[in-house]
């Protein structure tokens, strides 16, 4: 009888603990502002003038990226500052090193990247394939380009490399578009503006001049001579369109998996561009044979940022669109053209309230699905008196994909963050205490920089994978990596930009939901490579290296 009754005790408390494990697994992710307790002080600014010039409400970027190759991510940030018109600048960007405990350093100034332009966008790529990774830094004016020294050290080589761009710059891209090995730089020109220019005003009310004020400007493609220099060749190319172009954001991926980086454009409102790259140093737009020029209305749409990933599972990378009403969701028909499939994915309505600047894909809760972020903020400071019913500062959104091709909106269960309102610009992912689940790094126009640490994804299974090429670039740029297990097929691709004015780490985390083991890993190298491995185990981060041979 005592046995029975030990036995019986035993049993309930047994049941009750799977039952609390049950329930803890089951619960899903929050995010949870680290920014104090990590040691990140940095607030953007704009640099705020009576005359309102229209770049001081655009914002600034942010860059994931591990400087000093010590397998921890650090955080690169954007500052504009006072308005260029002969008074000092007293702000710079700011480099902090992750130091691997969960708090960063500031290392702006042993480092040599405390750029003081009126800084918009930075993207960092290995170009002299060394093993570490160089900054390029977008400005409104001249930009910069920093070579890492391996030291901790950055150089200048601006002038020496050949960057002469001094137009308006909001983004940048690394991209082997010519499969040589070495990486280039796709540069994204917004509008032609002169602090001359006049006043605008809405209703007697001076405020932020609309983009259709101004005339477009066009884009740069500087290819890597392989010698240290760049020669811009965005003319020839055919990616240089200052008639229609009033670009915000790139990303270059292999839309249709021919070996070729494509640059898809976000523009302004004008129609967006889909480069597809000829492979003889040619790009055609395709933008409206496809259909991601325009929505499925036909309107070309107030983009601001956009990013990729197969966010239903059909092998083929779909592009998300934030704009200035709601976000676009284009469907990649096996790379033959795009379907619009905003209002059957759930994301139509949930985002028409608000301006969207800086959409990125992340499985959040590692189940192998893609949800999407959303940082959002009007561009026009005075729009609450102009309307009545619109905010500058807004709500972020987080947006769970539930499996089936459909978005769920699950901001209020995503963390009190959520709940805040910011004039959000840009944003950048990576998990950077690598504890196997995506952290968030948001930039805010005029406002404090925040960090939010995921709480709870890495309750599923996942794996991260680091490629590092030989043949191909170093940092992998454009390799596909393609990942089975018992349950699912997985493609992702290793690249750069995305988002609006910022970059995310270029480590790949897949979310293996409840798989305890990964059947097959296969790399399609940029150069024409393929890599096959087989039975790992899960829960780590694997480093790859492609064959020489």
């Amino acid at each position: 009888m005592r046995i029975n009754q030990k036995l019986k005790s035993f049993l309930r408390i047994l049941s009750l603990f799977l039952l609390a494990a049950g329930s803890a697994a089951s619960q899903p992710p929050i995010f949870v502002d680290v920014t104090e307790e990590a040691g990140i002080h940095f607030k953007h600014n704009s640099g705020a003038t009576e005359h309102k010039h229209i770049i001081e409400t655009m914002g600034s970027g942010v860059v994931f990226f591990d400087y000093d190759t010590d397998g921890n991510v650090d955080l690169y940030f954007l500052q504009s500052g006072n308005v260029p018109e002969g008074k000092p600048q007293t702000l710079g960007n700011v480099l902090y090193r992750n130091e691997g405990d969960g708090r960063f350093t500031d290392v702006t100034e042993t480092s040599g990247t405390g750029d003081t332009g009126y800084g918009m966008a930075a993207a960092t790529g290995d170009i002299d394939n060394d093993g570490d990774l160089d900054l390029y830094v977008a400005n409104f004016r001249q930009d910069r380009l920093y070579q890492n020294n391996g030291d901790g050290t950055f150089t200048d080589i601006t002038e020496a490399a050949g960057i002469d761009n001094t137009l308006w710059s909001i983004a940048a891209v690394y991209l082997d578009f010519d499969v040589d090995g070495d990486l280039d730089i796709f540069v994204v020109n917004y509008l032609v503006y002169e602090l001359s220019m006049p006043v605008s005003t809405y209703k007697g009310i001076i405020g932020y001049g609309h983009p259709r004020s101004y005339k477009g400007t066009p884009d740069v493609l500087y290819r890597n001579n392989g010698d240290g220099t760049f020669t811009n060749i965005a003319g020839k190319t055919g990616v240089s369109n200052p008639v229609e172009g009033r670009g915000m954001a790139a990303v270059a991926w292999d839309y249709n998996k021919d070996g070729l980086p494509d640059i898809y454009v976000a523009n302004d409102t004008n129609r967006n561009f889909l480069y597809h790259n000829n492979g003889d140093s040619t790009f055609t737009d395709e933008s409206v044979f496809i259909g991601v020029g325009y929505d499925d209305r036909g309107v070309a749409e107030g983009s601001m940022g956009v990013d990729c990933a197969d966010y239903d599972g059909d092998g083929w990378l779909d592009l998300i669109v934030a704009n200035s009403e709601k976000a676009t969701l284009y469907k990649n028909e096996e790379g033959l053209f795009f379907t619009d499939t905003t209002a059957d994915s759930g994301l139509e309505q949930p985002t028409l309230p608000f301006v969207g600047f800086s959409p990125l894909f992340l499985d959040y809760n590692n189940d192998g699905h893609p949800d999407m972020f959303c940082a959002n903020g009007n561009p026009q400071d005075i729009v609450e008196i102009l309307t009545g019913n619109e905010t500058y500062a807004q709500r972020d959104q987080m947006f769970q994909n539930n499996g089936d091709g459909a978005y769920t909106d699950v901001s209020a269960t995503a963390g009190t963050y959520f709940g805040e309102a910011f004039v959000g610009r840009a944003a950048a992912t990576a998990d950077y205490d690598n504890d196997g689940d995506m952290d968030i790094v948001i930039m805010n126009s005029n406002q404090r920089a925040v960090l939010l640490r995921n709480d709870g994804g890495n309750r599923k299974n996942w794996l991260s994978i680091k490629l590092v090429g030989t043949r191909s670039n170093r940092d992998g740029i454009g390799a596909k990596v393609t990942l089975t297990t018992e349950d699912t097929t997985q493609i992702k691709e290793v690249k750069s930009g995305s988002s609006y004015a910022s970059g995310s780490d270029t480590r790949l985390l897949f979310g293996l939901g409840e798989s305890q083991h990964v059947k097959k890993v296969s790399i399609v190298w940029q150069s024409g490579t393929f890599q096959e491995l087989e039975d790992m185990p899960t829960n780590q981060i694997l480093t790859i290296v492609e064959p020489e041979e």
